[in-house]
C-alpha cells in the first residue's frame, strides 16, 4: 500500500534554537527555534516537553542549541538537545 508522498513521515533532523527558559520542576524548556519540518511547524518561540528531563540541568537561558523534535503522546517534544 503506497502512501502519497505528502503523507510520508519526514526524518527528524536537528533544528537550531536558542534557550529562552528552562523549567527544571516540570521538565520543559522554552526555545526560540527555526522551522521544524518533520512536525510541520514554522519558526517561533514555544515551550516544549523534554524527553530526558534530567538533561535540562545542563542548559541555561540564552544558550545556542541543536534540538531534535518528535511527537510523543500527541505533544511536540524535544527528544534530543545538544549544545551548539
Amino acid at each position: 500500500d503506497m502512501k502519497p508522498a505528502g503523507q510520508a513521515k519526514q526524518a527528524s533532523k536537528p533544528v537550531a534554537a536558542e534557550v529562552r527558559k528552562v523549567y527544571l520542576d516540570t521538565g520543559k524548556i522554552t526555545l526560540k527555534h527555526g522551522a521544524i519540518d518533520n512536525l510541520g511547524m514554522g519558526a517561533m518561540t514555544m515551550t516544549f516537553a523534554v524527553k530526558d528531563k534530567a538533561s535540562l540541568q545542563h542548559f541555561k537561558e540564552g544558550q545556542a542549541v541543536w534540538a531534535v523534535f518528535d511527537m510523543v503522546d500527541g505533544q511536540p517534544t524535544v527528544v534530543d538537545l545538544r549544545s551548539k
